[in-house]
């Protein structure tokens, strides 16, 4: 094994997956050597960030010896995210106290493709308990520190993923999203998070989430990168309730291609009524008058939501999901859920779930397909539709405070977010870039929203824009 030289950790830190996968194929470098130098930042940077809470070098080690090297990702040390996704061997906690012993004993059908694809586990990233935020601080395991500022949030729920990304311990991880929790840690740490469409990857064993709500991609830095994890993971099993439709190409090879002439619309007003920051808009602002630039046609839209009503709505819709997963929970651990186990603001979640009628919840649902159906309808004259990601730079930490125990004051406090969670309910592909950064160095993501099943228009415009406003050359200070 060659030796791991500060100039080797250079050259993998500022290397994209695939251009360590194409080391690999190349026969430059062994996957175990790429295992090593990720266990080497990780050990290097984790300790300031925490952006890892399972260390899974063993495992790595062993994974490295066994890799296809034609594989497209042959040999990328990757994360897991410590929600949902069950990896053989792995922990599988949830970051939530009651499951604090659980280690996964079967593969999701997703990290199966993950393996096929020759992504190596190195480890697992931090999440807020249950997912339930849009920072990163569980009471499990602590708080994961943003790599680009002290003191504020790296986003949430995927906090960790993308903590880890940005300052370079991997190129990869996997990540998720049920109200932003892709794109928002994307913003808040300047790298690419694609939320994709519904049904675009397969939840299976499991048959859904939040009704199609929740989705299942990774972050990255690069789009090139999202656009081949989206070929390795993505397709439909027979059976699955959702299945948009398919391209004729790979979506890589169709990242690269110059998008056509687009209808372009955009928004900086809130549809909650929220302030927005002056740089925020100012970004978004930018990025439009680049799109105009390039020949597509750009007007101004403001969506017609009544995001608060829609907010409450969906916000019990999840409380009765996730006082349903709790009662699966209690039959694998063999107990009861008590709030001693979790944390203040879940288990508000789940008394709420748990006192709402059947009836009640049925009209929520049909709320909601009725809001994503008005949401695509509103929209379906643009190409493109483009936001703020949020609407706030990201929040110090400690500003989402999972130890309110009531459920509604701690809602209150996700409006930065309010651009993101409508896509969740209209299940459109959108993507979080970082096109702009704050006067005091903060990454600033912008949104691009596609029509569903889009996603490789959603790729193209983004491949054109990494090309048009670059990050490729902003990095974290170590």
């Amino acid at each position: 094994m060659a030796e791991i030289t500060d100039s080797f950790l250079e050259t993998y830190a500022e290397s994209d997956a695939l251009d360590l996968a194409g080391l690999v194929k190349r026969g430059e470098v062994t996957p175990a050597e790429l295992v090593e130098a990720a266990i080497t930042m990780i050990e290097r940077l984790n300790p300031a960030l925490n952006a890892v809470i399972h260390r899974l070098y063993d495992m790595a080690r062993t994974s490295a010896e066994a890799v296809d090297r034609n594989a497209p990702f042959a040999g990328v040390p990757f994360l897991l995210k410590e929600l949902a996704s069950s990896w053989t061997g792995a922990p599988n906690t949830n970051s939530c106290f009651f499951l604090k012993d659980i280690v996964a004993d079967f593969d999701t059908e997703v990290v199966r493709r993950m393996k096929a694809a020759g992504l190596v586990l190195v480890g697992k990233s931090n999440a807020p308990e249950n997912g339930w935020s849009i920072t990163t601080e569980p009471k499990l395991y602590g708080t994961t520190k943003n790599p680009w500022k002290e003191g504020i949030t790296p986003g949430g729920s995927s906090g960790g993923a993308a903590a880890a990304i940005a300052s370079r311990m991997v190129p990869i991880a996997e990540a998720s999203d049920g109200a932003g929790s892709i794109r928002v840690p994307a913003s808040c740490c300047g790298i690419v998070g694609l939320k994709p469409s519904r049904g675009r990857v397969s939840l299976a064993p499991f048959g859904d989430y939040w009704y199609g709500s929740a989705y299942f991609l990774c972050c990255s830095r690069t789009v090139r990168d999202t656009s081949a994890y989206l070929d390795a993971v993505a397709g439909a099993l027979p059976g699955d309730p959702y299945t948009p439709p398919i391209p004729s190409g790979s979506w890589l090879d169709l990242s690269s291609h110059t998008p056509k002439k687009l209808r372009v619309g955009f928004s900086v007003t809130p549809p909650n009524g929220t302030p927005i920051n002056p740089e925020v808009k100012a970004t978004v602002l930018a990025t439009v008058a680049v799109l105009e630039r390039l020949g597509h046609d750009v007007e101004e839209h403001d969506m017609p939501l009544d995001a608060e009503a829609v907010w409450k709505t969906y916000t019990n819709m999840t409380c009765v999901q996730t006082a349903a997963t709790f009662g699966y929970h209690e039959t694998v651990i063999g107990r009861p859920v008590t709030p001693d186990d979790i944390e203040p603001v879940t288990w508000a979640i789940i008394e709420r779930g748990r006192s709402t009628s059947g009836i009640r919840h049925i009209s929520d649902i049909e709320q909601l397909r009725q809001v994503g159906r008005d949401i695509v309808g509103d929209l379906v004259a643009y190409d493109l539709f483009v936001t703020p990601t949020l609407t706030q730079l990201p929040r110090p930490l400690g500003y989402y405070d999972m130890s309110e125990p009531d459920i509604d004051r701690y809602n209150a406090k996700w409006t930065d977010a309010v651009f993101a969670f409508p896509f969740n309910i209209s299940g459109q592909p959108a993507i979080s870039l970082p096109l702009g950064w704050s006067g005091g160095g903060v990454p600033i993501g912008v949104q691009l929203i596609g029509r569903y099943g889009d996603e490789a228009m959603v790729l193209a415009i983004s491949t054109q824009m990494e090309q048009e406003m670059p990050w490729k050359h902003r990095r974290p200070s170590p």
